[in-house]
Parts: C-alpha cells; sequence; structure tokens
C-alpha cells in the first residue's frame, strides 16, 4: 500500500553555521562593540546572552534572519519562554529548536485528517506520523489537507512509497 511519513526535523549542522554567522555579525557590528553578548548551543537549546533587552531584542532577529538565510524554516525556533536575569545586568534567553512532532500536535493533525473523511490511515509512531492509503492521489489530498491546517511547526513529507 502507499504511503508517506510527516516528520519535523530540523538540520543542527545549518542551524550551528547560522550560529557562526551570528557570531561574525555581533563581533563585527558596531552597536555591539564592547559588549558581552554571547551565542551557544546545546543539543536543541540555543542561548542567547546580551547586556540589556534592547540587544537581546537584535540577537533575536539576527538568529532568524541568518536561520532562513540557511534555507531552513525561524518557525522551527521557539522563542517563547521568556528571557531570564542573568550574572549582572545581562539577560539569557534560551531559544528551543523544535526537533519531532509533540504528541498534541500529532493528535491535532490526526483529527484533521480524520475530519476531512479521507481514505487513508494516520498512525502516530513515536515522534513521526505515518500515513497509508490505497491511492497515491489520496495521498497527495492527505499532504494538501496537513498543508491547509496552519501547523506553525515546520513539516517534512518523507518516504513516499507506491
Amino acid at each position: 500500500m502507499p504511503s508517506f511519513d510527516i516528520v519535523s526535523k530540523t538540520d543542527v549542522h545549518e542551524i550551528d553555521n547560522a550560529l557562526a554567522g551570528v557570531r561574525r555579525e555581533i563581533e563585527t557590528r558596531f552597536d555591539f562593540k564592547g559588549s558581552k553578548c554571547t551565542v551557544e548551543r546545546t543539543e536543541n537549546d540555543i542561548v542567547l546572552l546580551a547586556d540589556d533587552a534592547t540587544k537581546l531584542e537584535q540577537m533575536q532577529e539576527l538568529l532568524r534572519v541568518y536561520v532562513t538565510r540557511r534555507k531552513l524554516d525561524a518557525a522551527a525556533l521557539d522563542f517563547s519562554a521568556k528571557p531570564e536575569r542573568a550574572a549582572g545586568d545581562a539577560l539569557r534567553h534560551t531559544v528551543t529548536i523544535k526537533q519531532g512532532i509533540a504528541q498534541d500536535l500529532a493528535k491535532t493533525i490526526v483529527k484533521g485528517i480524520k475530519d476531512s473523511k479521507m481514505k487513508v490511515q494516520v498512525s502516530i509512531q513515536g515522534d513521526e506520523l505515518r500515513v497509508t492509503g490505497k491511492k497515491r492521489d489520496d495521498l497527495q489530498d492527505a499532504i494538501a489537507v496537513v498543508k491547509r491546517l496552519g501547523i506553525e511547526q515546520p513539516l517534512q513529507y518523507q518516504n513516499f512509497r507506491d
């Protein structure tokens, strides 16, 4: 039976390249001269450390720009955590890199496909979804339904098999 997988993976090497660009820009920009602003990545988190709120906002914007330049979706970065105070008057903001499909998001996708009354089966397999159907056209329609759901997290459609 034809099938495909819905996954959400972000290329960490491209994120590292984007962070290198952000670091270079921070070192060369005049408004960052003499500041102690840093960008570091640990596993699926990026830690931005800035002297004040203005510099933190500029660093967040730089991060979005450089991630987009590396042909990644900036929606893969989760800026929802609040900045916290660090040593002195500095601010620390932890940005999470979205990897995999969370259970609640997976249930939303499954519900959206089932509500469309399509003749496909959707199964949750860990942090990805497998969609199977009798016809290739049904699978393509399922992809269109998922895209219309307006999910903010970037999704990829892989392993399309006949």
